[in-house]
């Protein structure tokens, strides 16, 4: 397991110290599920761009929900 020592400024601290008590977490965890959804949001941003590549090159095609639930 890695460790890492983050440096704050007063504001930040203060921040911190208020989400913490919103909650009910301790600062390390909340820095770590804080990494975790900014992660996530690379992911996901990254999908939407393949994605968009795709649809610009006429490779995307849709199926309506009745049509799924058609040929269970």
């Amino acid at each position: 397991m890695g460790v890492i020592s983050i440096r704050l400024n007063k504001e930040e601290e203060k921040i911190l110290k208020k989400l913490s008590e919103h909650f009910h977490e301790d600062k390390s965890a909340l820095v770590k599920k804080s990494l975790l959804d900014l992660y996530e949001n690379v992911m996901d941003l990254d999908a939407i761009k393949k994605f968009e590549t795709k649809e610009r090159k006429g490779k995307v095609s849709f199926f309506a929900a009745e049509d799924i639930l058609k040929n269970r």
